[in-house]
């Protein structure tokens, strides 16, 4: 068979095909999953499940022939355009199903609803959907579920490795890659593997026994574990508002995928406090906490029952800060306060090495002790202060990410916010828009796009750059403009 010298060369694009290949094969396996269930029940939505099925193996085994022998080699180079073309092509070949029929919606509805699943965003153009098939209910929360454990290892074994955004702070064996591949990264990714299922199940066994329908257990369950945060109904999780015990259960599940799952593998092992001990989840705890007992007191003083108040905010809190989306009531109806605290708690986001999107805990912290430090140096000009993180000192390398993607962040939700203003958005719409986007939580808040409303309404122009926005966001935005420098594309 004819190669070109392009697909033999470990400096090409062989080995980057041949891993997306691998990833389209994965991807049509899970695409069986729907398909199944709907030849099951006889629904004639299948049918656009088998072509989509088809099309991403096909397009799978191609690149696969095309690639034959090709040893897979990664340098940094290739690490970067891997990273961002693998959620790309993923997103692209998931809206297949929406494209062809269940539903059949525009390519930019299609693309902008699966973009949404795989980076775990949340946010939705469907309406109408506690009557879509349940095959595409199930597949919803199947691509969510994939996208969350992609982010997980990519939180861990590459981001650390590609020095993106201060992610070295967490730099472990698995994302000590010195310039190529490292082989322990599939024994990491098994491990996560694992104990995401094992949390996966716990989370769906727990909504069976609390009272919800089988599929609706099994679709909330991967989404809540995922932080991603599609429901299947219009009203998400507001179906379930009259039931405490699912709502307290989905709060413990939206916990766990926002917690670093390393952590988890290292408990199992060693049987010891490192969850507690962990400098990011105790950070994360304490504001969650402090932010639940300022609104449970807000809306116990306006006039809400003391339990009926803290379960509310309790779930719609740890919702938005995990970046999971999922809304039990209209927050923004709460008064002005809750406004303006949910739009704050956009940007916050969970621990590094979870489901979560956000800035992450972390950042915040790290920039609260450089703040520290600044205000030390102005007194004693002339002192040596250490900075430390999780008992650690921070590098300069650290220090310079963390400042870098935080810039860049807010650079790109600002960029984000007046493009889709000229789409003819309103202020609260655009900038809530693009701050949910590139923070990976779902709804906004106000009235076209908040909790009780989704994305249908806005042109299609807005959605692909809300596409763009969430994409961007999950890979942590350096990992996307440095495709876009001169300098990465010389040799």
């Amino acid at each position: 068979m004819l190669r070109l010298p392009l697909f033999r060369n470990p400096a090409g694009i062989g080995p980057i095909l041949r891993i997306l290949a691998m990833l389209l094969l994965v991807l049509s396996l899970f695409m069986l999953i729907p398909l199944f269930l709907l030849a099951l029940e006889g629904d004639g939505q299948m049918w656009p499940f088998l072509w989509a099925f088809a099309a991403t193996f096909g397009t799978g085994v191609t690149f696969i022939l095309l690639t034959w022998g090709v040893h897979i080699e990664l340098r940094p180079r290739q690490m970067f355009i891997l990273t961002t073309s693998s959620w790309v092509v993923m997103s692209a070949f998931s809206s297949l199903p929406m494209q062809f029929g269940a539903p059949r919606l525009s390519m930019a509805d299609a693309v902008f609803e699966s973009v949404s699943a795989i980076t775990t965003t949340g946010a939705t153009v469907l309406v109408g959907i506690e009557h879509l098939s349940d095959g595409l209910k199930l597949w919803r929360g199947l691509m969510q579920w994939v996208g969350g454990v992609g982010i997980i290892v990519m939180a861990i074994a590459v981001l650390p490795f590609l020095r993106v955004g201060g992610m070295r702070l967490f730099q472990t064996e698995s994302s000590d890659w010195s310039d190529k591949v490292l082989p322990r990264a599939g024994t990491v990714a098994k491990a996560i593997g694992l104990v995401y299922v094992g949390f996966t199940i716990v989370s769906i066994v727990s909504y069976w026994l609390a009272g919800m329908l089988p599929l609706d257990a099994v679709v909330h369950g991967m989404t809540s574990v995922a932080t991603g945060g599609f429901a299947n109904y219009d009203a998400s999780f507001g179906q379930y508002a009259d039931k405490p015990l699912i709502l307290w259960l989905s709060v413990l599940s939206m916990l766990t995928g926002a917690l670093p799952f390393v952590l988890y593998i290292r408990m199992a092992r060693e049987r010891s406090g490192v969850l507690w001990k962990d400098q990011q989840v105790r950070g994360l705890l304490a504001l969650l906490v402090v932010v639940i007992s300022l609104l449970t007191l807000y809306r116990t003083v306006r006039g809400m029952e003391f339990f009926d108040a803290l379960t509310q905010v309790a779930f719609n809190v740890v919702s938005v800060v995990t970046t999971t989306g999922y809304a039990s009531d209209d927050y923004t109806m709460w008064g002005p306060l809750s406004v303006v605290a949910f739009f704050y708690l956009t940007f916050v986001g969970g621990c590094s090495g979870s489901t979560s999107g956000g800035m992450k805990v972390f950042r915040f912290q790290v920039g609260l002790i450089m703040l520290v430090n600044q205000l030390r140096y102005l007194v004693h000009a002339n002192g040596v202060f250490v900075q430390r993180y999780n008992g650690r000192v921070l590098t300069d390398d650290q220090i310079r990410g963390v400042i870098a993607f935080s810039f860049f962040f807010f650079f790109t939700v600002a960029v984000l916010a007046l493009g889709l203003s000229l789409m003819g958005l309103d202020l609260m719409t655009a900038l809530s828009g693009a701050a949910t986007a590139v923070a990976n939580v779902g709804p906004g808040v106000g009235d076209v796009i908040g909790p009780s409303g989704n994305f249908a309404s806005l042109p299609d122009a807005a959605k692909w750059m809300l596409s763009i926005g969430m994409l961007m966001g999950r890979l942590e935005i350096l990992t996307v403009l440095v495709l876009m420098t001169p300098t990465f594309w010389r040799k």
